[in-house]
C-alpha cells in the first residue's frame, strides 16, 4: 500500500485529490473512506456516495469515481466494516462476516454524519449488490437522505434462495455455527470461470490489486451474513416499507445474473413513485466493471436520473 493509503497498480489512478479517511468504530474497528472533491471545488454539482457490493472495496472504483468527477461530483467511497482495508470482523479475515445490516448501515450513516460539513450537497447514492441493499434500507428506515438513488444489481433478493434457507440460516446461528462459512472457500475463480463481467481489462485490475495487497480479498460468507441478508431482504416485503423512498431511483437489472433474484427489482419498483428501470441483457452481475457499451448505457440511465432530480 502507498504512503497514500491507497492501493495504487499501474493503469488504475485514484480520482484527482482523493485521500483516505479514517473512522474509529465499535469495539476498536476502523473504517475506511475514499473521499475526493469536484473537479472544480468552487462549484462542485454535489457527491455522490458509492456503496460497494460484497467482497468489493475503494479501489475496485477508481474507474467510476474518475468518470463522475468528470460529471462535476465530489465522491465518497466506503470500505464496509469487514471488508476492504476496514477492520475485519473476525479473526479470520477471509470470512465474509456480519452480525446484522444495521451494522453496515450506521456505518454508512456515521460517515456522513461525521462528513457532512465537507460533502457538497446535493447528494446522490450510486449502490452495487449488496451495497444496493444497505442503502435501500437505510433511505427506508430514514437514517440518511439523498435526492436521487441509482441501484446497479442491487441485492434485493438471492437467485439461489430455496425455500427454509431463512430457518436453516437460525438454526447455524443458533447451534453458536454463525461464523462459520456457509460454503467450502475454494481457490481464486479464473476470468474465463467468472460470471460477473465480460470485460478482460477491468477484471486484471481487480485481480492486480488483490496481488498487490492480499488484505483486500474476502471469501465465502457466514452463517450469520446469510442470516442478516435474508432478514434485510425481507424487511422490503413489508407494505409500508418503502413509505419513505421519495427521490429519483434507477435500477439496473443484468439479463445474465447469476447472483441476485432479478424479479426483486421489478417487486420493488412497483412500490416507487419516480422509477426508471433499464434492463442490460447482455450484462452479467458487475454492471459498472462491464464493457465499455454496456456501462454507457448505465450512464446514460444515470445522466437521466440526475435531470428527474434537476441535478
Amino acid at each position: 500500500m502507498s504512503s497514500s493509503g491507497f492501493v495504487e497498480i499501474e493503469g488504475n489512478p485514484p480520482p484527482e485529490g482523493a485521500r483516505v479517511r479514517w473512522l474509529d468504530g465499535a469495539e476498536g474497528r476502523r473504517l475506511r473512506m475514499c473521499v475526493a472533491p469536484a473537479l472544480n471545488p468552487s462549484t462542485p454539482r454535489g457527491t455522490v456516495i458509492v456503496c460497494p457490493g460484497r467482497t468489493e472495496f475503494i479501489e475496485k472504483y477508481f474507474e467510476t469515481a474518475r468518470e463522475l468527477q468528470e460529471m462535476g461530483f465530489a465522491i465518497l467511497i466506503l470500505d464496509w466494516p469487514g471488508q476492504g482495508l476496514s477492520s475485519r470482523l473476525l479473526p479470520d479475515a477471509r470470512k465474509g462476516h456480519i452480525d446484522r445490516f444495521s451494522t453496515f448501515m450506521n456505518a454508512l450513516k456515521k460517515a456522513l454524519d461525521e462528513m457532512q460539513d465537507e460533502l457538497p450537497r446535493p447528494l446522490v447514492s450510486l449502490a452495487h449488490s449488496m451495497g444496493g441493499a444497505i442503502a435501500l434500507a437505510a433511505i427506508t428506515k430514514k437514517l440518511i437522505e439523498v435526492n436521487a438513488a441509482a441501484f446497479s444489481a442491487p441485492m434485493w433478493g438471492l437467485k439461489s434462495r430455496f425455500m427454509g434457507m431463512k430457518y436453516l440460516a437460525w438454526s447455524m446461528k443458533t447451534l453458536g455455527q454463525g461464523n462459520k462459512f456457509a460454503m467450502k472457500p475454494g481457490p481464486r475463480g479464473s476470468f474465463e470461470e467468472n460470471i460477473v463481467t465480460h470485460d478482460r481489462g477491468r477484471w486484471d485490475i481487480q485481480e492486480a490489486l488483490i496481488e498487490a495487497s492480499p488484505d483486500l480479498e474476502l471469501g465465502p460468507i457466514t452463517w450469520s451474513w446469510l442470516g442478516a441478508s435474508l432478514d434485510v431482504i425481507d424487511a422490503f416485503a413489508k407494505p409500508t416499507a418503502l413509505a419513505h423512498v421519495n427521490c429519483p431511483v434507477l435500477i439496473a437489472t443484468a439479463g445474465e445474473e447469476e447472483l441476485v433474484d432479478n424479479d426483486s427489482h421489478h417487486r420493488i419498483s412497483r412500490h416507487l413513485t419516480n422509477v426508471e428501470r433499464i434492463y442490460l441483457p447482455n450484462a452479467r452481475h458487475e454492471i459498472l466493471m462491464e464493457t465499455d457499451d454496456i456501462r454507457d448505457q448505465f450512464w446514460a440511465a444515470f445522466k437521466r436520473l440526475l435531470e428527474r432530480a434537476s441535478i
